[in-house]
């Protein structure tokens, strides 16, 4: 069966379009990730979508759909925690390898040096499992790969390198075409139609091991009202916040607010309010955004020779704390 019935209720524009119930938007998905829609269909259910939004509901029917299709990373996890990592450094209250912590990097930098490598690696060194997962590459971003390429860090093509990263401590980075294969090749429509679709929306909300926390950001304030609704229906854990240019890592200059979910609901007690005031200075900071650039800085962070920056530093925290929290829960 084709997705025209779908197309008619989403298709009605941003006023008269139906929502999909949690199986119709499964049942939708399931077939536009394996292929059984034509070229045709295709473009109409991203347009549609686009106009419309989507519901928690359809998320949820989405999200689960792509979950079904991406690669199992419970071998990777169950190989790392088989031996201590080897150059991590465990919060004094962690026994050992905790997460893992998902971080979507889908967008890049435009203007900003891309500091998600950063967070991956503050919190790979207080004992964190961390993958990062995106494009390779962006014609008109840096993406999060090239600055891990640039710095010599783990880029991983199977669930065996990505055990041995984190069994050694190290933070990974995983293409999206590994990871989920039929997502990445939903999220190329982007450059037939010029538009994000609703496969970028599903990448930033990956968690196929269903466990540790996942970070999930948002550019504009009304994304963060249907995200929260998300997260909470998912009875997922997660931090939600505004992003960097859309990455999922704070902005250095000026800590954002974070809202720790665990289950599907906030824990007032692991969240952090926004900096607010006057800044009266900023933190020190690559002098481009180029990859080599960045890598070469964030290296200088890792030894000790530059300060991690203080928003930076507050994120990685506040996800430890909510991962040890998420364990006792």
């Amino acid at each position: 069966m084709g997705i025209a019935a779908y197309i008619k209720e989403i298709g009605r524009g941003k006023e008269g379009a139906r929502a999909l119930s949690t199986a119709q938007a499964h049942d939708l998905m399931s077939q536009v990730l394996d292929g059984q829609v034509s070229d045709l269909e295709l473009g109409a259910f991203c347009l549609a979508m686009r106009i419309k939004g989507e519901t928690a509901e359809e998320l949820d029917g989405f999200v689960r759909a792509a979950h079904e299709r991406c690669v199992d990373l419970a071998p990777a996890l169950a190989q790392a925690q088989a031996q201590p990592p080897g150059q991590a450094q465990p919060a004094p209250s962690s026994p050992g390898l905790i997460g893992p912590v998902l971080l979507p990097s889908y967008n890049g930098s435009r203007k900003l040096p891309n500091l998600t490598p950063l967070l991956a690696w503050a919190l790979a060194q207080r004992g964190v499992a961390v993958l990062v997962h995106g494009p390779l590459r962006d014609p008109t971003r840096i993406t999060s790969a090239q600055v891990f390429e640039a710095g010599g860090w783990p880029v991983v093509h199977s669930v065996a390198e990505l055990g041995a990263a984190w069994a050694a401590g190290r933070p990974a980075f995983m293409p999206t075409e590994v990871l989920c294969p039929p997502l990445a090749r939903l999220l190329t429509v982007r450059w037939s139609l010029g538009l994000r679709n609703p496969g970028h929306t599903v990448a930033k909300l990956l968690n196929p091991l269903g466990r540790g926390m996942q970070v999930v950001n948002h550019t504009h304030p009304e994304y963060a009202v249907s995200l929260s609704n998300y997260l909470q229906l998912a009875r997922a854990n997660a931090l939600l916040m505004r992003g960097t240019e859309g990455e999922p890592v704070a902005d250095a200059r000026r800590q954002p607010r974070f809202e720790i979910c665990l289950h599907g609901q906030r824990v007032p007690a692991l969240s952090r309010e926004p900096e607010e005031g006057v800044l009266l200075s900023l933190p020190e900071l690559p002098e481009g955004r180029e990859a080599d650039v960045t890598a070469g800085w964030i290296g200088t962070v890792l030894e000790g020779r530059t300060p991690l920056p203080a928003a930076i530093a507050a994120q990685a925290d506040c996800l430890v704390a909510a991962l040890l929290a998420s364990d006792q829960g």
